[in-house]
């Protein structure tokens, strides 16, 4: 196996080159290359800068490090969402032009100030095979690998790594919808429910009967109602409330199944209603799908070092439900009067138009990030108690 690293945007990262793999080639997770995070490995994906620039209304800077913590006393198994631009329906083990890492950067790695993360690579649907479907023109695949790799990784770390320990399951949209699947099938009701810290599965639906917490897709766990409760979980997808989800979208709805609603939970407000959010956002990029150049962050000409912005007082959200649709409304406070950006990026461009059925689905996660890692700290510690 041969290794290189390059820049991408402005942020240094590790590109593993696994020449040897195929998509027809299962990973051996056994060894660490097969990994994108691991807490064994010192200069993986998730061993990056997580500055943050905190930006106030008032247009000023101010720089915040932040550092890993030691001795961690839970875990984090972490799947990204749908990123690999490999001209197959199914993915090889190279991460290519650093899909996958990026996202690993921007998802998964602040959680290593709570937890040990453990992201496993797996050959998932890419890209490409996306926009063929879109299209009406499926590609062929062997599509049963994507869940066995997951599978096949969970059932690794189990074995090799968990040593009893609580764990977090983090995913988002394609990798959130295979941890659902991988929780209904091996978790929910089984021995191992009880070392469930949490789960946190965004930007895909998971199932709950109208009005209620527990139900649908998973038949014991329950949605998350407070920072300390642990064993839950946590789901929803983000649309700006000036762009509400149209009748084609395929987030914040779930289809074939009477009388369930796509569950939605605020991590700025478990227990229901409009609060401020704590997003951590990208200064150099989310993922390669298409969206707009970033705005600047300040009309004052101030540069931003940091591969991370906090924002606080510009955004709000809440849960709603409107029709068939039951989704995380996020409104942003814009004052042009002062001497911040009035707007964020993150909408998906098709075509140079704004695809209103995807919401700001390629930002679920860093709208709350700040929110989900102080959960999961919280959790931790009710965890251990």
């Amino acid at each position: 196996m041969s290794r290189s690293c390059i820049s991408v945007a402005g942020v240094f990262l590790l590109t593993c080159s696994l020449a040897s793999n195929a998509q027809d080639t299962a990973p051996d997770y056994n060894k660490i290359e097969t990994w994108l995070c691991h807490p064994d490995n010192k200069k993986d994906a998730c061993d990056q800068d997580l500055s943050v620039t905190v930006v106030a209304a008032d247009g000023k800077l101010k720089k915040t490090a932040v550092k890993e913590a030691r001795n961690q006393p839970i875990d984090c198994f972490y799947v990204y969402p749908t990123t690999s631009l490999d001209q197959t329906m199914v993915s090889d083990l190279n991460p290519g032009k650093d899909e996958e890492l990026i996202t690993a950067y921007v998802q998964a790695a602040r959680f290593r100030t709570q937890c040990r993360v453990f992201a496993p690579m797996y050959r998932q649907n890419t890209v490409p095979s996306l926009r063929a479907a879109t299209a009406g023109k499926p590609m062929s695949g062997d599509r049963s690998v994507i869940y066995a790799d997951v599978l096949n990784s969970w059932n690794h770390y189990l074995a090799h790594e968990n040593k009893g320990r609580g764990v977090v399951l983090i995913g988002h949209s394609q990798g959130a919808g295979l941890l659902s699947r991988l929780i209904a099938a091996e978790v929910d009701g089984k021995p191992i429910q009880k070392q469930l810290v949490s789960a946190i599965l965004i930007g895909s639906a998971v199932a709950v009967p109208q009005g209620k917490v527990v139900g649908g897709t998973f038949k014991n766990i329950s949605l998350c109602q407070a920072a300390e409760q642990t064993g839950c979980v946590i789901s929803f997808a983000s649309f700006r409330d000036s762009i509400p989800p149209p009748a084609n979208s395929l987030f914040g709805r779930v289809r074939g199944t009477e009388g369930n609603v796509a569950a939605c939970t605020s991590p700025a407000a478990l227990n229901g209603g409009k609060a401020e959010l704590d997003a951590i956002l990208s200064t150099t990029g989310e993922i390669s799908l298409g969206h707009k150049e970033y705005l600047p962050w300040t009309n004052t000409g101030a540069k931003v070092s940091t591969p991370f912005v906090s924002v606080p007082g510009l955004l709000t959200g809440e849960c709603v439900q409107k029709g068939e649709f039951s989704y995380f409304e996020v409104h942003v406070n814009a004052d042009p009067s002062d001497a911040r950006t009035d707007d964020i990026i993150g909408d998906l461009i098709s075509n140079g138009e704004v695809n209103q059925s995807w919401g700001l689905h390629l930002i679920d996660m860093s709208l709350t990030m700040g929110n989900l890692v102080e959960i999961v700290g919280k959790q931790a510690k009710a965890y251990g108690k």
